[in-house]
């Protein structure tokens, strides 16, 4: 009798953990899921799913685990979510430290898709999310021409941080340019010609000479961007016999950099641009210390923004003026051009390390596309209503102007919501220098050139590609400050051909011949 009770026992007990199981799969199969996993109409809520997420941060503060915006994620994702937060100035050597490591968080931000994580990826140590992301509501929108841009052998490892096309510019202290009497410029030497102004012409009127033209950081788009303008390809262009050439063997390159060169010698750039952290990027436009920089044109608006706030505390604000303006572009020999984005800046990849079972992945791309709707993205991009932000008639919102507390719990979240088919976050009110870097985002695209090897993935580029992309950056950089002349800089560009250069030409123009057939 007590062995049939005790194998009685037994069955119940594994009928009820089959059951759990059983539960447990519905709640992380595809289908219409909740964040996090699990599915509307459970009977029993999941635990929360403990999720680890390393992202850049773009501020000296950035905000804590327990802080109000992360604890309000968490409670409209089922989650308990650690942010590992790093300078994005160190971000690249820290990526590349953590993939060697082994030990990776179950989610990072990876801002490009260079060689250590093309290697990563194709040795397994990360997710193929592409058949997956069908099933999901809002992932299931991305654009497709984004997807393949991203893709490597033909395969997705993240979800793209949906960007504007059109987004490069040259945002300019506005006030400046009225100061010393010019107007807009149109071409690249209206555009020297405003730069050498805002040195020499006091454009602040405080009757001293501590002023500069352009500031620049340790990034390089700026320079990338600038090229453009001279007519130079982006990253590949074609040669007369339809042959893929690098850009810097174009002699548009070079153009661009002898009036990279020129800036510099005449001091129309901060002296310190290698070396300058890129977190202190904004700081001397709203220092009164440069008065333009090539970057995004929706910096403009955070810009003027800061300088409004950084008048607030000196009690010399004037509320209603518009500090800063925006150029899509400017004329150069071959007309007007400008460098686009991809469709995206990086993407939002989940390891094999921190997620071990496809149960743990469908719910981890459950919790990012739930970052997609309206209230969790502007939840990650503005904050929570009533302390960050307040609402206004029209559906606009208005921000806090405490930078202090925007950045210690709400800036930064953004770097992982991917904004996929579309942003939804509540927009802020808008303003003359926002309505502005709209219209020049759209204005753009007519204008941008696109790379023709973007979708492709080279073997060399894996193996070399960050030794040969220093190789370049490093001569650009010595032949701008006076190191190295002309030669120098063509004696580099053999050497970058001798050190795998030459091979990577061949196998892109292999893969481009390829997909043209």
């Amino acid at each position: 009798m007590n062995s049939k009770l005790s194998a009685k026992k037994k069955w119940m007990a594994a009928a009820v953990l089959t059951s759990l199981s059983l539960a447990a799969m519905i709640g992380c199969s595809s289908g219409k899921q909740t964040a996090a996993g699990g599915n509307k109409g459970d009977a029993v809520a999941q635990e929360p799913m403990n999720i680890s997420i390393m992202l850049p941060n773009f501020k000296p503060a950035f905000p804590k685990d327990d802080g109000p915006v992360a604890k309000e994620i968490e409670k409209l994702t089922n989650t308990d979510i650690h942010f590992e937060w790093v300078p994005n100035n160190t971000y690249p050597d820290k990526f590349n430290i953590t993939l060697a490591s082994g030990k990776l968080p179950m989610v990072m931000v990876v801002q490009e898709k260079n060689a250590s994580f093309i290697n990563a990826a194709r040795s397994g140590a990360f997710w193929e999310v592409g058949p997956y992301m069908k099933d999901y509501p809002n992932l299931s929108k991305a654009n497709p021409i984004v997807n393949n841009n991203i893709s490597i052998d033909g395969k997705i490892y993240g979800i793209y941080r949906s960007r504007p096309l059109g987004r490069n510019g040259i945002v300019y202290r506005k006030d400046w340019l009225e100061n010393v009497g010019l107007q807009p410029p149109k071409t690249i030497d209206d555009f020297y010609n405003m730069l050498k102004a805002f040195k020499e012409k006091d454009p602040d009127k405080n009757g001293k000479n501590d002023t500069y033209g352009m500031v620049i950081s340790k990034f390089t788009g700026p320079f990338d961007i600038m090229q453009i303008w001279f007519g130079a390809p982006n990253k590949w262009g074609q040669d007369a016999t339809g042959k893929l050439v690098p850009a810097h063997e174009t002699p548009e390159y070079m153009d661009a950099l002898r009036f990279f060169k020129k800036l510099y010698d005449e001091k129309l750039i901060n002296a310190d641009f290698a070396v300058m952290d890129t977190a202190k990027y904004n700081d001397p436009i709203i220092n009164n210390q440069a008065g333009a920089m090539v970057d995004v044109t929706d910096n403009a608006a955070r810009l003027d923004d800061k300088i409004h706030q950084a008048l607030q505390k000196a009690g010399k604000d004037a509320p209603n003026k518009q500090f800063m303006d925006i150029i899509g572009a400017v004329s150069g020999p071959k007309g007007l051009h400008n460098l686009p984005t991809s469709g995206y800046a990086g993407m939002v990849s989940i390891s094999k390390t921190g997620v071990k079972t496809e149960q743990e992945l469908r719910r981890v791309l459950a919790f990012l596309d739930k970052m997609n709707e309206q209230e969790l993205s502007t939840l990650a991009e503005r904050g929570i209503e009533g302390k960050h932000y307040t609402k206004l008639e029209g559906g606009f919102i208005e921000t806090s102007k405490d930078s202090n507390l925007m950045e210690g719990e709400v800036e930064g979240f953004n770097q992982f919501v991917a904004f996929i088919p579309e942003t939804r976050t509540l927009p802020v009110k808008t303003t003359p220098v926002r309505k502005k870097s709209d219209e020049v985002q759209k204005s753009n695209e007519p204008i941008i050139v696109a790379n023709p090897a973007e979708p492709l993935v080279s073997n060399v580029y894996t193996q070399k590609g960050a030794q040969l992309d220093t190789m370049i950056s490093d001569a650009r950089t010595k032949y701008i400050v006076g190191q190295i002349d002309e030669a120098g800089f063509k004696a580099a560009v053999e050497l970058w051909k001798k050190s795998g250069g030459d091979d990577y030409v061949k196998e892109i123009n292999d893969l481009y011949k390829a997909i043209k057939k």
